[in-house]
């Protein structure tokens, strides 16, 4: 474990898989594309949380006193409601999916990202154990962070009591997960190196932007996020696999969707 998380050598991995594009035209056209990669997706959503951010710490009550809510419900009529989450299910899937066919335009296949299947296994465990290295402190964290004043409350789903609610919930979930680690790690460390940019540089800029776009639940959700890519970002650089990050996160996820909607009515510190 301890190898696997040293900066050093991760770093040291990481610059050995990919090489700079030297070439200036084709460096012009990733640098073009990685950025409207971003304005289409995360870091378009980055910039929306750190307008709410700002509309929250405008507002008359304090972060603690109000909420940001998660997979919110978009119709009173439930077959309407459910046609929505499906939509936002599949924007996350156009969204993993984007970054692979981009790279694949330039001779990158799924593999070369850490998508492999070898090991299952022990790609499954290491998933499961990210999840929980993750999740324990990071409730901890939230909590904290509300207590202290500087995080929204955050409900995790807005979704009415329907027999469909726990099959939307999972399947955002996973959305979330293939989503965020596909882009976010996957495609944009290979682009960042690609490049040339420093490894401490990539890992921080991929950390920043997770940060970014989860500012809508409050400094809290954004500096437990930017901890979140730290280590995700260092645990693909060492060893380049991304099924780990995208169980990991879906798991996470699950936990926090799910279990908010079955808990919510019946707790009150959530």
């Amino acid at each position: 474990m301890r190898k696997a998380f040293s900066p050093r050598e991760a770093f040291r991995c990481y610059a050995a898989r990919f090489d700079p594009v030297t070439d200036p035209r084709a460096r012009r056209l990733l640098a073009v594309e990685l950025v409207v990669v971003l304005l289409v997706t995360f870091g378009l959503a980055g910039l929306y949380s750190v307008l709410d951010l700002t509309s929250a710490l405008l507002a008359p009550e304090p972060l603690a006193g109000q909420s940001a809510t998660l997979n919110p419900s978009r119709s009173t009529h439930a077959w309407l409601d459910a046609g929505y989450q499906v939509l936002s299910v599949l924007r996350l899937v156009a969204w993993s999916l984007l970054p692979l066919v981009l790279l694949a335009h330039t001779g990158i296949g799924p593999k070369a990202v850490g998508l492999v299947r070898d090991r299952a296994g022990r790609q499954i465990a290491w998933g499961f154990a990210l999840a929980a290295v993750i999740g324990i402190p990071g409730l901890a964290f939230y909590l904290g962070a509300v207590a202290a004043g500087f995080n929204l409350q955050v409900a995790a789903s807005g979704l009415t009591e329907t027999w469909w609610r726990p099959v939307v919930l999972v399947m955002a979930a996973a959305g979330n997960g293939a989503a965020e680690e596909i882009l976010v790690v996957g495609y944009l460390l290979v682009r960042l190196r690609q490049l040339g940019v420093p490894p401490a540089v990539a890992l921080v800029g991929t950390a920043l932007l997770r940060g970014s776009y989860h500012l809508y639940q409050g400094f809290g959700g954004g500096l437990g996020n930017l901890a979140m890519g730290i280590v995700f970002a260092l645990w693909w650089m060492r060893t380049r696999r991304l099924w780990p990050l995208v169980l990991a996160h879906t798991l996470l996820d699950v936990v926090a969707f799910v279990g908010y909607a079955l808990l919510a009515p019946h707790v009150a510190w959530l």
